[in-house]
């Protein structure tokens, strides 16, 4: 029995890949915005900041996070570039947990390095399958899944 119900509720579950993918990127494009906008309406704070966490050349790196996580949340939302724009987004998600997260531990409520790593799962997963047909990428590449 479970052999001939198995096919089919993969066929039913996978038509709903394209508007699940659709939401992931816009939910994360929503994450990234906040802390992109505040990065930009203080930079010289999140400079600093950035210093004390021992990240080199901290202005340049607050400048390069901030306009990675903004044209993130643009091309997250478009679904264009979505496969390249996923890698930096890593970076930037890697660097957070290893500065500011890690010595957290895991859970979010304490800041730990929880919601990052679901992040970067997330954009791992958009890296590897695209944005989906609702997408400029289908649009404009073809690109299938």
């Amino acid at each position: 029995m479970l052999k001939g119900i198995y096919p089919l509720t993969i066929n039913i579950l996978s038509k709903g890949k394209d508007i699940a993918l659709l939401l992931a990127r816009l939910t994360i494009a929503y994450g990234f915005y906040n802390p992109a906008m505040q990065k930009w309406s203080d930079m010289s704070s999140v400079a600093s900041w950035f210093g004390t966490l021992g990240i080199p050349f901290p202005t340049l790196n607050a400048y390069l996070a901030a306009s990675t996580e903004l044209l993130g949340v643009v091309l997250l939302t478009l679904g264009l570039f979505t496969r390249l724009i996923s890698l930096p987004l890593i970076v930037v998600m890697v660097v957070a947990i290893l500065t500011v997260h890690l010595g957290h531990g895991f859970s979010a409520g304490d800041n730990g390095f929880e919601i990052p790593l679901y992040y970067m799962l997330f954009l791992a997963i958009f890296a590897s399958f695209g944005a989906g047909k609702f997408s400029l990428d289908h649009l404009l590449f073809g690109e299938e899944q």
